[in-house]
């Protein structure tokens, strides 16, 4: 299944209380389990003025409908062709 990389522009996000994200995060769960099986969630990483999430899903539109349901911004949606490591070098 396609991985995808959503940036989310939301200013002041590396401020952001750890209570602020566990609402963000229990909101982003409850719309996945309404979306079913076919879309998870792997990771975020908080910024100051931004939030990058990795996403498994059948489409890009699942990863819209996501953000649409729980009020998230999805500024931009990407999907991963390839990963690379260190080891690539190798």
């Amino acid at each position: 299944m396609p991985k995808f990389v959503i940036e989310r522009e939301i200013p002041g996000a590396g401020k952001l209380s750890a209570e602020q994200l566990k609402g963000i995060s229990q909101k982003s769960c409850g719309v996945l389990r309404e979306l079913g099986p076919r879309i998870q969630w792997l990771e975020s990483y908080v910024t100051d003025d931004k939030i990058y999430c990795v996403y498994i899903a059948p489409d890009e539109e699942t990863v819209r409908k996501h953000a649409m349901q729980g009020g998230f911004p999805a500024n931009r949606i990407s999907q991963v062709r390839t990963m690379i490591d260190p080891t690539t070098s190798e």
